[in-house]
């Protein structure tokens, strides 16, 4: 059996629907002002607490240039916040605000729903195998 014949196609089909996915997610947040990489650390401050800057660009995978201009964003629009670690002044830690933790229990529970929403089509059974098939492939 030639992988190849079935690897390229499936190779595209990954990319067609993380494209999609990732469309899917825009959608739901640019209409609150925020891109997707905004999002994503809003998201990780909402449901893992407070990170550093470092810990956030490992999390969420983007490039430490990136990181500085995206927290930046988010602190000028009021949304995190920059504070000292408690036990070493010298960390700063990032954290939402407020009105960040607002926005978020506004955005996450609709853009939850519309993630849900496209793996309808999908059995619970059907989502563990492929969450299993993809942590193979990481």
């Amino acid at each position: 059996m030639n992988k190849e014949r079935y690897a390229l196609p499936l190779y595209i089909r990954l990319l067609r629907t993380s494209t999609q996915l990732e469309h899917l997610a825009k959608q739901d947040v640019v209409t609150y002002g925020l891109n997707i990489t905004e999002f994503s650390v809003m998201e990780l401050l909402y449901h893992q607490g407070r990170h550093t800057t470092q810990s956030v660009k490992e999390k969420i995978l983007i490039a430490s240039s990136s990181t500085t201009y995206v927290i930046d964003q988010l602190v000028k629009k009021g949304y995190v916040l920059r504070e000292k670690n408690t036990q070493d002044k010298r960390v700063i830690e990032l954290c939402l605000s407020t009105s960040g933790e607002q926005l978020m229990q506004e955005i996450f529970p609709k853009h939850a729903q519309t993630i849900r929403q496209k793996f309808d089509v999908l059995s619970i059974e059907e989502m563990k195998q492929l969450q299993t098939l993809l942590k193979k492939l990481n």
